[in-house]
């Protein structure tokens, strides 16, 4: 059995959707971060469940890879075929299947993006909260367990989908969960797929919680005379019990690359952008007591956005922050690394990265959602210097290994993908075998995203 055999059978079952121009392949083989062009063997266009369970069902009885892609913006090579096969590019499953405004649920093919679902909600009432920046489709920010700047108020995609379809790796179809708000019927399959990356099964329906439009938003950034300052404003304003629904980090270097791509003239200094939501009087309310910790740590230069259109620039701004850091050195590659720790050790890991990037002469940007400990850092190199190469390879690794030392985890956001399976033993210790075992149990011949998430064995195949 060979991948030419099962492509020979899936032209034949979905004729022109179905591709081999070196174009498409190259779109599915690019990468956001520094991960070489890794071309599939081809690419698949399924319009249904129907289509992508019989897809699955041609590539199993052939042993051919097969990859979901939903827009390509992961940042760990989630989305790349390092063992060749077949991308299954989910973008024209996109419809919005129901809103029920009052569940406040809703419904949705795995192609649909989180900005299409906004759009479709704006004369309900209603939003979709999880917000990692990039226009994500929702069936790759599931399997990624995406978060982003809302999480600290709405929780990531774990808290937000209620229900999956997925289809296994012999071409089964199973439901997991349902639209009611909580259950106690047997083991939480929703949860297990949410942050699978493709691995265990693919997602192609989900039911989201949906929440309704805070009555009222304001946003604002404020500078600190150090990035401890910051941080610890994001401590005491977490255990104040302040509702915040937005509090990103940025650091003097990440704003010095905000001014130059975007034009503004933010002070070069350590900054937090930070949001409230909830009704008139609340919002008041809690951007004054947030004032007032701000003031405490040295604070100034606070800029408030209340107009929509103000508000929307600020988050823009923050979201092309990957983009900004490369204005700092626009003939380098970037390549981009988070962790998430305890919020009491969130200093000093910001701390060691800071000192670590210096020692090592990296240009590094910190920028982060904080109030959930979760930070990234972003590193300029030159690809082909060998020597510059190593020293970014070993901030990740020792940025790793400070983070499973304070308590938390090598990635509290863009997921393990190619990147970060090296870490995962040091991580989960012998829960790492469980992982091992529900992949074989579901995935016996390593046929979803193989080369992922989970490092094989020295005793078998992951």
């Amino acid at each position: 059995m060979t991948i030419q055999t099962a492509i020979q059978a899936l032209s034949a079952l979905l004729g022109e959707r179905l591709s081999q121009s070196m174009t498409i392949l190259e779109q599915h083989g690019a990468s956001e971060s520094y991960y070489p062009l890794t071309p599939p063997d081809a690419v698949v266009f399924p319009q249904n469940t129907a289509e992508v369970s019989e897809i699955i069902k041609i590539c199993a009885a052939h042993d051919c890879p097969v990859i979901a892609f939903g827009t390509g913006t992961s940042l760990e090579g989630h989305q790349l075929a390092v063992q060749g096969g077949i991308s299954l590019d989910l973008s024209r499953m996109n419809a919005v299947l129901a809103v029920n405004a009052e569940d406040m649920d809703a419904v949705v093919q795995p192609g649909v993006t989180r900005e299409q679902l906004n759009q479709d909600l704006r004369a309900t009432g209603l939003f979709f909260p999880v917000d990692p920046g990039a226009n994500a489709s929702l069936g790759g920010m599931a399997a990624t367990r995406a978060s982003g700047t809302t999480a600290l108020r709405y929780g990531t995609m774990k808290e937000n989908v209620m229900a999956l379809e997925v289809v296994l790796a012999d071409g089964r179809i199973i439901r997991t969960g349902s639209r009611a708000r909580k259950s106690s019927a047997g083991y939480d399959l929703t949860k297990l797929m949410i942050g699978s990356e493709g691995t265990l099964g693919i997602i192609t329906e989900l039911t989201l919680r949906l929440q309704g439009q805070p009555e009222a938003i304001s946003a604002a950034t404020c500078a600190f005379p150090a990035v401890a300052d910051a941080v610890n404003t994001v401590i005491t304003t977490i255990q104040s019990g302040i509702p915040m629904a937005r509090m990103e980090l940025i650091d003097a270097n990440m704003v010095r690359g905000f001014n130059i791509a975007d034009g503004t003239a933010l002070p070069e200094q350590p900054h937090l952008f930070v949001e409230f939501h909830g009704s008139e009087s609340g919002v008041a309310e809690q951007a004054e007591r947030f004032a007032g910790i701000v003031q405490d740590f040295g604070g100034s230069a606070f800029k408030w956005a209340l107009k929509a259109e103000d508000r929307a620039a600020l988050w823009k701004m923050r979201h092309n922050a990957f983009y900004a850091h490369k204005a700092l050195a626009p003939t380098l590659r970037a390549m981009a690394t988070d962790i998430c720790v305890p919020i009491s050790r969130l200093a000093e890991a910001i701390e060691f990265a800071e000192v670590k990037s210096r020692e090592l002469g990296l240009t590094c940007t910190i920028i982060g959602h904080v109030g959930d400990g979760n930070f990234h850092c972003a590193l300029s190199f030159d690809r082909e210097d060998a020597v510059q190469f190593a020293k970014v390879q070993d901030f990740m690794h020792q940025l790793a290994e400070t983070a499973i030392a304070l308590n938390g985890t090598i990635t509290g956001e863009h997921g393990v993908g190619i990147g970060k399976m090296k870490y995962m033993q040091a991580e989960h210790g012998g829960a790492l075998d469980t992982m091992r075992l529900i992949k074989r149990a579901l995935d016996p011949q390593n046929i979803l995203n193989p080369g992922k998430l989970i490092p094989p064995s020295n005793t078998g195949p992951a």
